[in-house]
C-alpha cells in the first residue's frame, strides 16, 4: 500500500515538473551529469500528456524476456513512458518491421530501448552491411558508452572496477568494404577519417569533463597501422590540448587488454576506434559479472539508443527464464535518466542494488538459482 502511496505522490511531483518547467526537451540544459549529445525534442501531445514516448526492439535470444522485465518494472513504479513496439531481427527477416519504419520512430521519439541483434554469420541477400550497421548509418549513432562498473555482492577477481569505454561505430573495420579480388584473396578495407576521429575524441573529452573524471585513454594499434590507426590517435592527441585539466595517455590495444585484466583500476574513460572498442567492452564487461549486468547506449547527435554493454542474444537460454535482467534495467534506468526523470531512475538502481546487496535472489550467472521473473519481481518489491 506505501508503494501505491509514494508511486501517486512521485506521480503528482513528476506531472507539476512537467507542466511548471518544461522537461523532457533537453537533457543537456537541465543536468549537468548527463552529457547528452541526444537533445531532447518531444511533440506538443506528448508535454500535454506528460508522458514520453520511447521507441522499442526487443531484439533476438532473450532480448524479449529482458524487455519484458523492463515493462513489468516501469508498470509497478508508475513511470511516464509509453512504448512503441517493433520487431525487429536479421534472423527473422520476413517477421521484421522495415528498417524505415524503426529509424522513423527513432528519429522522431529521439529515445529507444533495444535488445541485441542477432548477426548472422552468412548473409542471405548478398549484403555485406548487418543490420545493426545499417541502423546506426541510418541515424548517425556514432557514440557507443559503455559504463564498466562492479555491483554491489557480486563476487569477482576485481573490486571497486569504475570505468567508461567509449567505442567510434560507424566506421574503421566495420565499414562493410570487402571484396574477393582473385580466388582466395579477399581485401577488407579499414576506414578510418579524420572527421570522424576528432568526433568521437571530443565527445570523450566532453563526457570526462561532465562526467567529473580524470583521465582519458585512447586505445590504438598505431605501431602497426601507421596510417589508419596513426590518423585517429593524432586526433586523440591534438584534442588533448584542448583540454588540459584531464590527463591524457595512450596505450597500445594488446598492452591494453593485458592491463585492463591485471589492473583495470588504472582506466577512468578510454576511447577506441571500432573493433577494438567491442573487445574491450566484453573484456571489461567479464571483469565484473559478465553481459548479464554492464549498460550500454549509443549516441548520435539527435537521439540515444539504451542497449546492453556486451552485445550478446544468449540464445542457450531462449524460453528458459534464466536470463539475468539487470543490465536491461539498468539501461533503462539510464533512459529515465536521459529524459529528466531522475527520481524513477535514482529509484529503479537503488532496488538493484538493494536485491544484488541481499543476495537473496541471484541469476545462475552470478551463482544462484533465481528466475528472470524471480529477479524482476524482487526489484519491483524493492522499489522505494
Amino acid at each position: 500500500m506505501s508503494l501505491i502511496s509514494r508511486n501517486i505522490f512521485r506521480a503528482l511531483v513528476q506531472g507539476s515538473q512537467h507542466v511548471g518547467k518544461g522537461v523532457h526537451t533537453s537533457a543537456v540544459n537541465h543536468d549537468n551529469k548527463n552529457v547528452c549529445f541526444a537533445p531532447q525534442s518531444i511533440s506538443s501531445l506528448q508535454a500535454k500528456e506528460g508522458r514520453i514516448k520511447c521507441t522499442l526492439i526487443p531484439g533476438d535470444g532473450v532480448g524479449p524476456e529482458l524487455v519484458y522485465s523492463v515493462q513489468e518494472v516501469f508498470k509497478a513504479a508508475g513511470i511516464p513512458v509509453d512504448f512503441e513496439s517493433f520487431f525487429f531481427s536479421e534472423v527473422n527477416p520476413t517477421l521484421s518491421a522495415p528498417l524505415e519504419d524503426v529509424v522513423n520512430s527513432i528519429a522522431k521519439n529521439k529515445i529507444c530501448i533495444k535488445g541485441i541483434l542477432a548477426t548472422p554469420d552468412f548473409s542471405h541477400t548478398g549484403e555485406l552491411q548487418t543490420l545493426n550497421m545499417k541502423l546506426r548509418n541510418a541515424l548517425d549513432l556514432y557514440a557507443n558508452v559503455v559504463h564498466v562498473k562492479s555491483l554491489p555482492n557480486v563476487k569477482c577477481r576485481h573490486h571497486d572496477v569504475d570505468c567508461i569505454i567509449i567505442r567510434e561505430q560507424t566506421e574503421g573495420e566495420y565499414s562493410a568494404l570487402e571484396h574477393e579480388s582473385v580466388p582466395g584473396v579477399v581485401e577488407c578495407l579499414k576506414i578510418i577519417t579524420a572527421a570522424k576521429s576528432e568526433r568521437i575524441a571530443k565527445f570523450a573529452f566532453d563526457y570526462a569533463v561532465k562526467m567529473g573524471r580524470k583521465k582519458v585513454t585512447a586505445v590504438h594499434k598505431a605501431n602497426i597501422m601507421k596510417l589508419g590507426d596513426g590518423l585517429f590517435l593524432r586526433s586523440c592527441e591534438e584534442m588533448a590540448k584542448l583540454y588540459p585539466r584531464i590527463q591524457f595517455e595512450k596505450m597500445i590495444v594488446d598492452n591494453c587488454t593485458m592491463q585492463m585484466v591485471s589492473n583495470p583500476n588504472q582506466f577512468d574513460v578510454m576511447v577506441t576506434p571500432n573493433l577494438y572498442g567491442n573487445i574491450v567492452d566484453n573484456l571489461a564487461s567479464g571483469l565484473v559479472g559478465g553481459a548479464g549486468v554492464v549498460a550500454g547506449a549509443s549516441y548520435s547527435a539527435e537521439c540515444a539508443v539504451f542497449e546492453q554493454g556486451a552485445r550478446h542474444i544468449f540464445s542457450g537460454a531462449v524460453g528458459k527464464n534464466i536470463a539475468n535482467p539487470t543490465a536491461m534495467l539498468l539501461c533503462s534506468a539510464n533512459l529515465l535518466a536521459h529524459v529528466n526523470l531522475h527520481s524513477y531512475s535514482k529509484m529503479i538502481k537503488n532496488a538493484i542494488n538493494k536485491v544484488l546487496s541481499d543476495g537473496k535472489v541471484r541469476t545462475k550467472d552470478l551463482g544462484g538459482q533465481s528466475t528472470t521473473k524471480d529477479f524482476t519481481y524482487a526489484v519491483i518489491h524493492s522499489l522505494a
